[in-house]
């Protein structure tokens, strides 16, 4: 049993990228498998906080700077994710949570699917697999940019926003066509300003 009067923070985030690339740990999941973890192990007083639809790559996120904030203010006695790149994908960033911040806070940090736990000795490999979590963010972000300008040199749209006057066709979801109801529109306030 942990310290009682301390929280035990339950951190959940989920990446636009992370969707798109099918990966399965929708936020309810994550709550899902970071609750027994808590409830099998008898951690007590579990918060949680979460980042849903934010890059691991910035640490600029409500969740985990609400967290943080609980860290800092001597109110956390563990941190749990569902695994390493949940907290982050900055290699330096994600270090500097788990190897400096926590400690000096007297926080436990584990991550369940990597096997990471600060409280024991063995724990080797998390710096490598921190760096992974970067590369792995960085390559994504590569194949989402290349697919993206694929599209754009097809004439495909690259984007969910359609321009007023423009609708999609209904034979080719990536090609617009004038809408007949504003396209009219347009049309009248081009001539106005040109």
């Amino acid at each position: 049993m942990l310290q009682s009067n301390k929280i035990t923070a339950l951190y959940c985030r989920l990446s636009q990228e992370d969707m798109q690339a099918g990966e399965s740990g929708s936020i309810q999941h994550q709550k899902m498998i970071l609750q027994r973890y808590a409830d099998e192990h008898h951690f007590l007083n579990t918060k949680f906080f979460v980042d849903d639809g934010f890059s691991g790559v910035s640490f600029e996120r409500e969740g985990l700077q609400a967290m943080l904030q609980e860290v800092e203010a001597g109110r956390v006695a563990t941190v749990i994710t569902k695994d390493l790149s949940r907290l982050g994908r900055n290699y330096l960033k994600t270090g500097e949570l788990i190897e400096i911040v926590f400690p000096e806070n007297g926080v436990r940090y584990i991550a369940i699917n990597d096997g990471v736990d600060t409280a024991r000795e063995d724990n080797e490999f998390t710096p490598l697999r921190n760096w992974f979590n970067e590369f792995y963010a960085r390559d994504t972000s590569k194949k989402i940019r290349a697919v993206k300008q694929a599209q754009a040199q097809k004439g495909e749209r690259v984007n969910g926003e359609y321009p007023y006057g423009y609708i999609p066709d209904p034979n080719n979801r990536h090609h617009l066509i004038p809408d007949p109801e504003t396209a009219p529109i347009v049309k009248q306030v081009f001539r106005y300003v040109c």
